[in-house]
């Protein structure tokens, strides 16, 4: 594996509250392979989140459980620890240290119900604007605190919604600083009784025809489990989350994953994640959908 792959964080980024002690790294091949055959790659039936969701996982895929996902992302891609997920998928096929490994990490957020009636009146060029120039009017902000602006370059995916299953999908093409390659964000959202799945993908730009091949499996293979399925919600008990389809696609989402202050962006390039500065992520919301209204929790 080449040396960016495992180089040093960002100028800026290390920082203990943020990354750890860089003792915690493995620092040899050895160290890094040994890791790596530790790992318990999984396929079947796999339950997560205490049955919250199932997945089923061909045999052309493996699952990690929350441990080793974070062997992967921040021991070996020296992600910051404080991620924390449900484990992630990647081709069966990769290991963590090749060059050209994928991985597609799995959260949740349980904001409650998610009301899709909004799906089929979104007009996605109209709202990508409204992110490109809400993402312009931050990069001062973010590039006085040190970190890299940001370039919204369009969709990679334009969003798609899947009303029968209540499964959402859409790509980001995104460039940061003077970085040579564009970052790909690959996002699919499974909207549940009581809340969201959340897959990102972590790739590359040049990898996008492969993941957008491997998606109609992907989303085959996670859903939720009886009784926490979008048709189980119930009025009279469930919890309807105060954002739609719309901001879910803006990145509402973002703040009940913890990151209300700071989101976190995939670089597979160097396999690692940016630290991005919303210093006012109300106030882009609202440049996004409006003064009177905040799409996403904000707390």
């Amino acid at each position: 594996m080449k040396t960016k792959l495992i180089g040093m964080l960002l100028a800026g980024l290390v920082t203990s509250s943020c990354v750890g002690h860089a003792q915690d790294y493995p620092k040899t091949r050895a160290e890094m392979m040994k890791l790596v055959q530790g790992l318990k790659y999984q396929q079947g039936e796999i339950k997560i989140q205490d049955g919250l969701a199932t997945l089923n996982v061909p045999t052309n895929f493996n699952y990690l459980n929350p441990s080793d996902a974070e062997t992967v992302l921040v021991k070996l891609w020296r992600n910051p620890p404080s991620i924390r997920t449900l484990g992630l998928l990647m081709p069966a096929d990769k290991t963590p240290l090749d060059e050209d490994c994928w991985v597609v990490t799995i959260s949740y957020a349980d904001d409650g119900y998610v009301k899709d009636d909004d799906a089929s009146k979104i007009n996605y060029d109209k709202l990508l604007k409204k992110m490109q120039d809400a993402t312009r009017e931050n990069n001062q902000a973010r590039t006085a605190k040190g970190y890299p602006a940001i370039e919204l370059v369009g969709w990679a995916a334009p969003p798609r919604y899947d009303a029968a299953t209540h499964k959402l999908y859409w790509a980001k093409e995104l460039k940061f600083g003077h970085q040579a390659d564009n970052t790909l964000n690959y996002d699919i959202r499974i909207l549940g009784r009581r809340g969201v799945l959340v897959l990102d993908a972590v790739a590359s730009m040049s990898q996008l025809g492969e993941i957008e091949k491997q998606t109609p499996q992907i989303l085959s293979m996670v859903d939720f489990s009886g009784g926490s399925r979008y048709a189980d919600f119930d009025p009279k008990v469930d919890k309807v989350a105060t954002y739609g389809i719309a901001a879910l696609v803006a990145g509402g989402i973002a703040a009940k994953l913890g990151f209300f202050k700071l989101i976190w962006v995939f670089l597979l390039a160097a396999k690692k994640f940016v630290i991005i500065a919303f210093v006012a992520v109300v106030a882009w919301f609202r440049k996004i959908f409006g003064k009177g209204r905040s799409p996403g929790p904000t707390g």
